[in-house]
């Protein structure tokens, strides 16, 4: 109640007795002139204005850049079938927590056969070669054979081993990955421990062959989301402030108001030709679930900031699209403190307490960084 008698006491002081009409009033002898607001002492402290001197200030101290949500690499596996056939039975559902070597699906495949086929013919070659060369071997030593003969036969017999050593590398890849030689069916593991985060698997559907060179398509992904990375594209003028290690939050759509906690833990050695950025990648902490791969977000990169001529950015006022402050200029012959509204330009894509000043106030000049809004509609 005092501080609005105080106000008021001012109002009715400034107007003069002409606060009925409101075209602009001339200065009067112990009035404010247009565009200013003078105050006692005793009206500044009961209205709680706060006024700093303009100066160098820690500018910038944050690189705002947009970025998206991916999996970390490390914690994601993307699973893919080996072989071509026709899944049969779908074991592990989305959601579904799974080992590293469970079972995800059962795929029924031509291929398998084919692969225990191919190491039986690869292992009869060999044998044939190796009793060929050795023969030619011994004849050779015996003088009974040409040089020519002998060559031939060593090369056979090297062939049929490497074709040998072939067949049993890929035999044994799909018997450790789950091969049933009596009912030709491959059993899908899961590479890692996690969830089953996607399922593109449905029974009935014909997959192609990993090795066989066709068109895969990934039945599985499994993998953590406990922690993600954020992929930010910062712009050329900010990468050199940016290093490893600074402190990063995110924040996305899905939850405004909301931020998620990381570091940087790489930033790309090359920029992207076209929109000349730089990858900076994120490690965010995710605990709840709640960030998701392909996500768009802005990530807040702490940075070491510039010391620059600049004032608080609680002191800005707008007037229409126009910023203005106020300026203490002195005082009147009877002890009142004048306050002058001042036009001012500023960087306002600077991040930070203080924004980096153009133009409109001078170095070590008082402004009002906290009430100007209660000098405004005194005016």
């Amino acid at each position: 109640m005092k501080n609005l008698k105080s106000l008021l006491v001012v109002l009715v002081s400034l107007c003069g007795g002409g606060c009925a009409s409101h075209a602009p009033q001339p200065a009067q002898p112990g009035g404010a002139p247009p565009g200013e607001v003078w105050l006692t002492p005793e009206q500044v402290k009961d209205a709680h204005l706060e006024i700093e001197p303009t100066g160098d200030q820690p500018v910038g101290g944050m690189v705002r850049a947009p970025g998206r949500v991916t999996f970390d690499d490390l914690r994601v596996g993307h699973v893919f079938s080996p072989v071509t056939g026709r899944i049969t039975k779908i074991i592990a559902q989305p959601g579904q927590r799974v080992k590293k070597g469970e079972p995800l699906c059962v795929i029924q495949s031509p291929d398998l056969g084919s692969a225990v086929s191919d190491m039986a013919k690869a292992q009869a070659s060999l044998f044939q070669a190796e009793r060929d060369w050795k023969r030619q071997k011994d004849l050779l030593e015996l003088h009974a054979a040409a040089q020519r003969d002998y060559e031939m036969a060593e090369s056979t017999y090297l062939n049929a081993k490497a074709e040998m050593e072939r067949a049993q590398r890929k035999a044994q890849l799909l018997r450790n990955s789950g091969l049933d030689n009596v009912t030709q069916e491959y059993v899908l593991p899961s590479p890692i421990d996690g969830e089953v985060i996607m399922r593109g698997a449905n029974p009935g559907l014909e997959v192609s062959g990993q090795y066989s060179g066709g068109g895969a398509v990934e039945l599985f992904t499994v993998g953590e989301l406990d922690r993600v990375w954020v992929l930010a594209d910062v712009y050329e003028l900010d990468i050199s402030r940016i290093k490893k290690g600074a402190p990063v939050t995110v924040g996305v759509l899905s939850y405004p108001g909301q931020t998620f906690s990381g570091e940087v833990e790489w930033i790309s050695g090359a920029l992207d030709p076209i929109s000349h950025t730089a990858k900076v990648r994120c490690s965010i902490a995710n605990p709840d679930n709640k960030l998701r791969p392909e996500m768009f977000g802005t990530a807040s990169i702490s940075v070491n900031p510039d010391r620059k001529f600049a004032v608080r950015r609680s002191a800005l006022l707008l007037m229409g699209e126009q910023p203005v402050v106020f300026a203490q200029i002195g005082t009147t012959p009877n002890g009142l403190l004048r306050f002058e509204r001042r036009p001012i330009a500023v960087d306002e894509m600077a991040d930070g307490i203080y924004v980096p000043v153009r133009n409109g106030v001078e170095r070590d000049e008082k402004v009002v960084v906290n009430g100007g809004v209660l000098l405004l509609g005194m005016l």
